[in-house]
């Protein structure tokens, strides 16, 4: 320190000190403005830039949102459509099965009405038989006892015998 204060010159000083002090104007008019308006247009930059990420951020969480809830709504439709099929394929199931039994009964009571039927024609055709047959018999009988004239007589006398005069 003691060589520098030897050393030094107040000349050389004066214009290192003029030469700082322009430099320091000259930087002041001519650098100083534009290098602080590039700070402050890259700082509103910045900030600029900043918003617009915070409002694409809630822009985002907005949208996720819309997205979840659009979501929902569709499972819950989707839920509220399989809901609605399940209870048509039970009513379309339970709507045949009545169907089928009400035919079932339509057709079982025409078959019963058919049998009863066909039951009554067979009876009035097994009657109609056993009434010729019982004709056709008493026929051969008759002939029989009229054909000798003592049976005939003894007949009248037999009929005549159960008859109960009063």
């Amino acid at each position: 320190m003691a060589k520098l204060l030897e050393e030094f010159s107040l000349g050389l000083f004066f214009w290192q000190c003029l030469l700082f002090g322009l430099l320091l104007f000259l930087l002041w008019k001519f650098a100083w403005k534009p290098i602080l308006s590039a700070v402050n247009e890259r700082e509103d930059g910045i900030k600029d830039a900043l918003a617009a990420a915070e409002d694409a951020k809630k822009e985002m969480q907005n949208v996720t949102a819309d997205s979840e809830k659009l979501l929902k709504e569709a499972r819950a439709e989707r839920e509220a459509m399989l809901k609605e099929a399940r209870e048509i394929k039970d009513k379309l199931i339970a709507d045949s099965k009545e169907q089928a039994k009400v035919e079932g009964d339509k057709m079982i009571k025409q078959a019963q009405a058919a049998i009863e039927s066909e039951k009554k024609a067979a009876v009035a055709d097994i009657k109609s038989q056993v009434a010729n047959l019982s004709v056709d018999i008493a026929e051969k009988v008759i002939k029989e006892q009229l054909s000798d004239k003592d049976k005939q007589l003894k007949l009248v006398d037999d009929l005549l015998g159960d008859i109960k005069l009063n």
